[in-house]
């Protein structure tokens, strides 16, 4: 017996409108959200753009955006409030009077120490030099140490004492730096000059310490032959930067213009290099 013949589907040719209608809606709902995302704000626009170039002008207005972020979150995540109330601080200029201050008690503390140096700095041992960032010390490792060695010599206690004197009567945090010359080192005590010069800027903490100096202003930092000031090709260029350095910070920090001594303590420069010494 024969098979009765199914009869054939219609094909549906319009379909397509349906992927179409599909699609012409989820672009259109695309398009309505990033119309909504584009809108600025123009009063939010104008305190955020204000802000950050005051920022960029004066490092001080960094912590006063941020401080303003924090008290006003409206300015950046846009939460509704009134924006007109979250004005920027002014910034201060370079000659407020937190700044004159600062430099005035920097003058102060490198007049100190240039008259606590003063035989040193005539022999060319010693090197006080001020600059935005505070007052450096430089002391010539002939003076405190022996070759290869970390210990303090007797006849350098008395003019770190004398450097720690003048450390006492301020609240300047204060960073030491070991500094060594190319020449490498290889001894059961000090594997390298990273070593060697991390022991000597400890050892200089540790007097400043039994002198009075508060611990937690003070950091110890090694630099082994990585910041030279001399070149290294010669006997008088190694015996320079085989040096420990003790930086007064400056308190306000991030002053526009370096700050001389002028007339009250002048800079010192020596002519005269420091004797060849130990490493």
């Amino acid at each position: 017996m024969a098979r009765k013949k199914k009869p054939e589907e219609h094909e549906n040719v319009e379909r397509w409108l349906v992927s179409y209608a599909d699609f012409i809606t989820l672009l259109f709902a695309f398009f309505v959200v990033m119309y909504a995302i584009s809108s600025v704000n123009e009063g939010k626009y104008r305190v955020m753009s204000d802000s950050l170039i005051n920022a960029f002008k004066d490092p001080q207005s960094t912590d006063k955006l941020i401080q303003m972020q924090t008290k006003n979150p409206e300015i950046m995540s846009g939460t509704g409030q009134p924006i007109g109330k979250a004005v920027p601080q002014p910034r201060q200029t370079a000659d407020s009077p937190e700044r004159v201050k600062a430099a005035e008690s920097m003058k102060k503390v490198a007049k100190n120490v240039l008259q606590a140096m003063q035989p040193l700095i005539q022999n060319g041992q010693v090197r006080v030099t001020q600059s935005p960032r505070g007052v450096t010390v430089e002391i010539n490792a002939s003076v405190l140490f022996n070759s290869g060695e970390a210990v303090l010599q007797p006849q350098s206690t008395e003019a770190l004492a004398a450097v720690a004197e003048v450390l006492t009567q301020v609240d300047n945090p204060i960073q030491v730096e070991g500094h060594t010359d190319n020449i490498p080192i290889n001894s059961p005590s000090f594997p390298s000059n990273w070593e060697l010069s991390s022991s000597r800027a400890g050892s200089v903490v540790r007097l400043f310490t039994e002198r009075g100096v508060p611990a937690a202003r003070m950091v110890a930092i090694g630099y082994a032959d990585n910041r030279p000031v001399d070149t290294n090709a010669t006997l008088d260029g190694r015996s320079r930067n085989r040096r420990v350095n003790v930086l007064i910070l400056n308190e306000v920090g991030g002053v526009a213009r370096e700050i001389t001594l002028q007339d009250d303590a002048q800079i010192s420069q020596p002519d005269t290099p420091a004797s060849p010494a130990a490493r």
